[in-house]
């Protein structure tokens, strides 16, 4: 093996551009109709306006860019896909995409061993963590018709929305104060026998909490409930659990004994959107994916991913991308894990800082790279207008000094569960949110908690 450096993708390119065009060489030259022939010139003028269109972004790449959950795809991931794109096959036959499928089954064997689920799991990949728990709870409904789906307060909207979907109910559990779901109220709504599906995330998209996995899976089986994990933002740190807080490794290590998984490679896995995973630890729900497709599947007798999933057409592209990214970033410690140990690492010493700041407190200690926190002052109301100068003051300054964070909604009774006393003259107010998903976060947080701490001084003198 040569000496590890960062790659561009401008390096990468030639490769599978020559490569591919290379490839379809061996077919024999055919020439391109003229319908779609194209005036260089105007294609030039065309691809440069969407340059500068592209500008109207936030800078997402950047680890100065810690608002929402995006992190650029890796130059392997990009080059990969555009390899393969070029071909353009469909994942959901084997006529339409045979070594891509090839390759999604050996992604998924990764994923699966990494959840510890069993060789005779099923499941595919999907263009997102939304589509994965759809498909997810749709087969939790034919098992349980007409039970409702319960659900963490603080768990994505995507649930709920689901459920609406499938026509089922959905129960939004209270959480505790470290924003994990409540097991006595889990325990209360499941009494009732009206649960199907009990879903626990493991890292919320608000505060990246982790519901007691461990502790819902016995509670679910002695009321006949199925246990859903929605793991598609944090099911990458089940590479690292033993870096991790001891009874948050815990909970990442019961998903091996859940009934469903979903992970989104286009998270933590260095992948371009869309790219989830939905997996099944065994595949006697195939009863319920039955069809009828004369015209599509006719070159293979082996089981197309068309016949296991509810989406249809499906980029192999992303299959290839996911594959090659594994090639060299496996999911092992020394692979994947060490792209995402740093920003844990990174949310845990931003928040000692900020325990320790006279103007910024903790709203609770991260649990994996997601990080709250809010100004110090006196009422909501104060809050509420002291935290959204913070987030417009960082962002809107010169390029290389713009900090882009984000925002969080609390209550003044979810504040009291945490200790902080505000006077109560608003319902609800924003507070601040990062998320350190980067690796590059972590040596820029002394940097960026200075930064953040002198926007706060400013917006507090700015609203006062």
């Amino acid at each position: 093996m040569g000496h590890k450096r960062a790659v561009t993708l401008a390096e990468l390119l030639p490769q599978p551009i020559q490569g591919i065009q290379t490839l379809k060489d061996t077919y024999g030259e055919w020439d391109v109709h003229p319908s779609q022939h194209v005036d260089p010139d105007q294609v030039q003028a065309v691809l440069g306006e969407l340059v500068e269109r592209l500008d109207d972004n936030f800078p997402y790449f950047h680890p100065q860019y810690a608002g929402q959950m995006l992190k650029p795809p890796h130059p392997v991931a990009v080059a990969a896909y555009l390899a393969t794109m070029q071909l353009n096959p469909n994942n959901h036959s084997i006529d339409a995409s045979r070594a891509t499928t090839t390759m999604e089954h050996e992604v998924l064997d990764q994923l699966a061993a990494m959840f510890g689920y069993p060789d005779d799991y099923m499941g595919h990949l999907t263009w997102s963590g939304t589509t994965a728990n759809l498909e997810a709870l749709w087969v939790s409904r034919e098992i349980a018709p007409g039970k409702a789906i319960a659900h963490s307060s603080d768990a994505h909207y995507t649930h709920a929305r689901m459920g609406e979907v499938l026509g089922i109910d959905t129960v939004g559990i209270p959480t505790e104060a470290d924003g994990r779901m409540s097991l006595d109220a889990l325990e209360r709504e499941l009494a009732t026998g009206r649960i199907g599906v009990v879903v626990a995330t493991l890292g919320t998209t608000g505060l990246g909490a982790v519901d007691p996995l461990a502790d819902i899976i016995p509670l679910a089986r002695a009321h006949g409930a199925r246990v859903h994990v929605d793991t598609a933002y944090g099911g990458f740190f089940a590479i690292i659990a033993d870096e991790l807080e001891p009874e948050t490794a815990r909970h990442f290590r019961a998903i091996a004994q859940a009934d469903s998984v979903v992970v989104d490679p286009h998270k933590h896995g260095l992948q371009p959107y869309g790219c989830g995973a939905v997996l099944f630890n065994d595949q006697s729900m195939l009863r319920f994916y039955h069809h009828e497709s004369p015209y599509t599947y006719f070159a293979s007798t082996e089981r197309h991913f068309g016949e296991i999933q509810l989406e249809c057409s499906r980029a192999g592209a992303s299959a290839a991308a996911l594959w090659a990214t594994l090639k060299v970033f496996p999911l092992t410690m020394q692979g994947l894990g060490a792209i995402v140990l740093p920003g844990y690492r990174a949310a845990q010493t931003w928040h000692g800082l900020i325990a320790e700041s006279d103007i910024l407190q903790p709203y609770q200690r991260p649990e994996l790279d997601i990080i709250t926190y809010l100004p110090r002052v006196r009422t909501m109301a104060e809050l509420d207008r002291v935290s959204h100068a913070i987030f417009e003051m960082a962002a809107d300054t010169t390029r290389p000094q713009q900090t882009h964070l984000a925002t969080y909604v609390v209550t003044p009774t979810q504040l009291r569960a945490r200790g902080i006393e505000l006077e109560q003259d608003a319902e609800r107010a924003r507070i601040m949110r990062s998320v350190l998903m980067k690796p590059e976060h972590e040596p820029l947080i002394p940097e960026m908690h200075h930064h953040v701490s002198m926007w706060s001084r400013r917006a507090y003198a700015a609203t006062h």
